[in-house]
């Protein structure tokens, strides 16, 4: 009766040596975090959304700048009146009538235009359409770097659960192993059949634990295939991940969050457009200057010359216009003070990000240290009740509680690792640095 009762504990021993094993090492071949990035970041459809977006913010550039180049212009008609054009002259106190233009006539025209000046408006626009384009590339980066982040959640929690359908495994193997012992001992008069019922309902609770816990692993996987634009059911093996240490002080990851973080960059950038928004149109009511020129053509018998080149130097004064331009521009304005103070909450945000992962690191560096020694003490407290009770110096409530002890502080270990993993992913997020 030692024997079997001896065989299960080291049978118990050797499980938790390979979940350990299985903790600390990747398998071969199996796909790394850094992999998972480059799938997800050439899978996702919102990153290829703000992609886009980036693309149509250039092309509002070109066309800002385009406004700097002459614009050229054809033009070409027909004209059908119902009575030729005709003047009347007094001669020698006579009337006379003379035709000056054909009833019916085509035209056409060809005109080029340069603006040469305008107040500051073409090349506020410029500057405007150029700060939209910034704030759009650090409008990409955050959504590449949130992408990245919720990979690396989703690869956590397959890691996560797939280690905690091994615990409820072994959870499983203990109790059916201390079952195989209780039943021994009923069947040689030794115990009382209720010790065998509680093993029994003991080890169907276990096996339910571990169903629950393999549907987990499913739905993780499929959240995961997801997040990579792959077929829900595809097979996933991950590599593990190693905890990370925050050796930086505090206020020197904060300092960084503060100067890197892609939304603050674009947060600025947006001030900046609508400041020279603002500008562009206020300069609405400056003079502005251009210089046209063409050819154009008016078919009629009775004039000498029917095609005619031109050039003109105009300007445009628009010296009242209600306070309209002034009105949109300081609405413009007040967006921009409005952003301005979006900013500024948000990097409040961001430093409160910083610590809040910063500490979390702090504390699961400690929770895996408590946990993994844990381990080795509930292992030894199981060993010793398994023993005593097979000697009659113990009850089986004592070696029930003993696994359930086990098993939460192998749970507590998981959680913890992967905590500490999940904190420093969020503070390498938080800082701008994933």
């Amino acid at each position: 009766m030692m024997s079997t009762t001896t065989a299960a504990i080291r049978l118990g021993q050797l499980r938790h040596a390979l979940l350990v094993g299985c903790l600390l090492s990747g398998s071969a071949g199996a796909e790394t975090l850094q992999q998972a990035w480059e799938a997800a970041l050439t899978a996702d459809r919102g990153l290829r959304a703000a992609q886009q977006n980036t693309a149509a913010a250039a092309s509002l550039v070109q066309a800002a700048e385009a406004a700097r180049l002459p614009g050229v212009s054809l033009e070409a008609g027909y004209t059908a009146l119902d009575n030729a054009p005709t003047s009347r002259v007094e001669l020698g106190g006579a009337s006379q009538q003379f035709a000056v233009a054909q009833r019916e006539s085509y035209a056409y025209r060809a005109m080029a235009t340069l603006p040469l000046y305008t107040g500051g408006r073409i090349t506020s626009g410029i500057e405007a359409s150029k700060a939209s384009l910034n704030a759009a590339r650090y409008g990409e980066a955050g959504e590449m770097q949130e992408l990245k982040l919720r990979v690396a959640e989703a690869f956590t929690t397959v890691l996560r659960t797939t280690q905690g359908l091994a615990v409820a495994n072994s959870h499983v193997a203990s109790l059916q192993a201390h079952a195989t012992d209780v039943q021994n001992l009923f069947e040689q008069g030794v115990v009382a059949r209720n010790d065998l019922l509680a093993a029994q309902v003991a080890l169907a609770d276990a096996r339910q634990q571990a169903i629950r816990a393999a549907n987990a692993v499913d739905i993780t996987r499929a959240a995961y295939n997801r997040l990579l634009g792959r077929p829900l059911d595809q097979g996933v093996t991950l590599d593990e991940i190693a905890p990370q240490t925050a050796n930086d002080p505090l206020p020197a990851v904060t300092e960084r969050a503060l100067r890197q973080r892609p939304e603050l960059g674009a947060l600025a950038d947006q001030i900046r457009a609508l400041r020279h928004q603002a500008t562009a149109v206020r300069a609405e009511t400056a003079p502005q200057v251009a210089l046209s020129g063409g050819y154009g053509y008016q078919e009629n018998r009775y004039q000498v010359y029917p095609g005619q080149w031109s050039a003109t130097l105009g300007a445009r004064w628009n010296l009242f216009d209600g306070g309209m331009a002034n009105h949109r521009a300081d609405a413009v304005n007040r967006q921009e003070a409005a952003l301005q103070e979006r900013r500024d909450d948000f990097a409040t945000v961001i430093e409160l990000q910083v610590r809040q992962a910063w500490l979390d690191i702090q504390e699961t560096r400690k929770r895996v240290e408590v946990t993994q020694s844990a381990i080795a003490q509930a292992e030894e407290n199981l060993r010793v009740n398994r023993d005593r009770y097979a000697n009659g110096l113990a009850t089986n409530t004592e070696v029930l509680t003993a696994e359930t002890l086990r098993l939460v502080s192998q749970n507590n270990h998981v959680n913890a690792l992967y905590d500490a993993v999940l904190a420093g992913l969020r503070l390498k997020r938080a800082a701008g640095e994933i």
